[in-house]
């Protein structure tokens, strides 16, 4: 039993409230997963000929300011970096095959979280409450995020298995529910060049999906082909760059609510994250039907 949440922002005013919205929602679903809990964010886009990465330090008191200045150095390029708390947003003017090369050689103990062009992401464990203070949620704003809180069940309790997670450049997923074909899953997509982290599930499905917008589709085409691929049951939220899309199993034994008005379009769990947004009495709301996906996004 775990909580998802996302909001997709129409107008500048709810954009420069996205993070306390989301915190607002994400609050909401404590009791759903109490073990920890995460959020991607999408904002501030990189420069177009470089790489924006989010990145995890286990070690407290992590010396990010000197990894600034190495990156720096060896680029040639000063590299920008915003830490909050065990996380830090690292803003670099090169590609991420180059980035992420300089960081596998010297700063093998960091763990890259997130990749891309807007993406943040900021996950760690303990309740959603302290997440959202660790990391100074509230004072986001942004375009569109997601938002999870989990309650483990097929994977360990550390900040690596929390979710979001993410396998491709500006993408994220967040799952509620179980997956009974991921072993072989894993190992077929292994063998076409997708890598993972850790042993959840929602990797996994995230890494199903990187494949398939990698051989072409969009990301429509990638969720049609996931019913048919993925075994079990499930509600997916998948981020972009440009937006979000939601998808509940043919079987739908995962529940999930959307509402949408002129100013935003919500996702959550249960209805009470999305009653916490201004004008949710207003919205359109309904149950997503099984099978079929939603998004929304941004030309």
């Amino acid at each position: 039993m775990c909580g998802i949440v996302g909001l997709f922002t129409k107008t500048p005013a709810v954009g420069e409230k996205l993070g306390d919205y989301l915190s607002s929602m994400l609050i909401e679903m404590s009791d759903r997963g109490p073990d920890s809990a995460g959020v991607s964010l999408y904002r501030n886009p990189a420069p177009a000929e470089g790489v924006k990465l989010s990145l995890f330090a286990a070690e407290p008191d992590y010396p990010w300011r000197q990894l600034a200045t190495g990156l720096s150095e060896e680029l040639g390029d000063k590299a920008e970096i915003e830490v909050r708390a065990s996380h830090a947003i690292v803003v670099a003017h090169r590609d991420f095959e180059t980035v992420g090369a300089w960081l596998e050689r010297h700063h093998p103990e960091l763990r890259v979280m997130s990749a891309g062009s807007s993406i943040e992401i900021f996950k760690e464990k303990g309740r959603p409450q302290d997440v959202v203070e660790r990391f100074a949620l509230r004072d986001v704003s942004g375009s569109h995020a997601l938002g999870h809180t989990r309650m483990a069940t097929e994977s360990a309790v550390t900040t690596e298995h929390s979710h979001p997670f993410s396998t491709g450049l500006d993408l994220c997923l967040v799952h509620n529910g179980s997956l009974s074909n991921h072993n072989r899953l894993r190992a077929w997509l292994r063998k076409r060049g997708v890598d993972f982290q850790t042993d959840n599930d929602t990797e996994v499905a995230a890494g199903y999906l990187t494949y398939r917008l990698r051989e072409g589709a969009t990301i429509e085409q990638a969720l049609e082909a996931a019913i048919k691929d993925l075994d079990g049951f499930y509600t997916f939220a998948v981020g972009t760059k440009d937006g979000f899309a939601v998808l509940r199993d043919p079987i739908a034994c995962k529940h999930a609510v959307l509402a949408e008005t002129d100013d935003w379009v919500a996702m959550a769990t249960e209805y009470r994250s999305i009653a916490t947004l201004p004008g949710a009495d207003d919205a359109s709301i309904w149950e997503p039907v099984p099978g079929k996906i939603y998004s929304w996004g941004r030309a």
